[in-house]
């Protein structure tokens, strides 16, 4: 009888809308140990790992980045609507990039990257657009942060629509035109269809800068 009984609960749930709840779980891409699961495009020596951090500093002065690719050999894993967390900190006159959306594509000798948006990382006095910037689309000209000290970076993506926090502070809110024009050297800063990879910029050999954690949950 207490069979039955179960029986039929069981199969009163089975019956009931399925409803999917939203993966709230982070996944760490850096283990804090080495570079497993990162492939880098030109200069590796540029990235290593020091004190349990990504520790990254040009070799020449044209740019190199290095991908999340995961499982695979040097094929970046693409995301179209997460969050994306940093924990990074710089030495003075630091410059450096987050790519989203982006892929291995270069459209210039300098090997910047055809794809995808870049938050400006920048410790440095020189350079205008500051840490938070959604390079050459949205400028941060004052930085709100002391990227000597570690601090949290936060980048959410959702459809068309791109927000930046440093330390829990918003400081880019940007939406994507959909007859979004790009100058002819941009054309490719534009979120693209299905997604796009993850990369970290070594921008010069005068630049030095940290992450001791990155991590991504996908949104619906």
């Amino acid at each position: 009888m207490r069979q039955f009984a179960l029986l039929l609960i069981l199969t009163f749930f089975a019956s009931l809308p399925r409803v999917v709840v939203a993966d709230d779980d982070w996944q760490q891409l850096f283990n804090g140990k080495n570079l497993d699961g990162w492939y880098a495009n030109f200069d590796p020596d540029a990235f290593g790992v020091k004190d349990g951090a990504i520790r990254i500093q040009g070799v020449e002065k044209r740019a190199a980045h290095l991908f999340y690719v995961g499982d695979s050999e040097k094929t970046p894993v693409k995301f179209e609507n997460f969050e994306l967390k940093v924990i990074a900190r710089a030495e003075p006159e630091s410059n450096s990039g987050v790519f989203i959306h982006a892929g291995l594509e270069l459209r210039n000798k300098w090997r910047h990257l055809e794809k995808g948006y870049e938050v400006q990382l920048n410790s440095s006095t020189k350079e205008r657009l500051k840490t938070g910037s959604l390079y050459a689309v949205v400028d941060v000209t004052e930085s709100p942060v002391d990227e000597r000290e570690w601090f949290e970076m936060l980048i959410r993506v959702e459809g068309k629509r791109i927000r930046v926090s440093i330390e829990g502070k918003q400081v880019i809110d940007y939406t994507e035109p959909d007859d979004v024009k790009r100058p002819a050297d941009r054309k490719g800063r534009v979120l693209q269809p299905g997604g796009g990879g993850i990369a970290l910029q070594a921008h010069d050999t005068e630049s030095v800068w940290y992450f001791k954690e990155v991590a991504v949950r996908r949104l619906p």
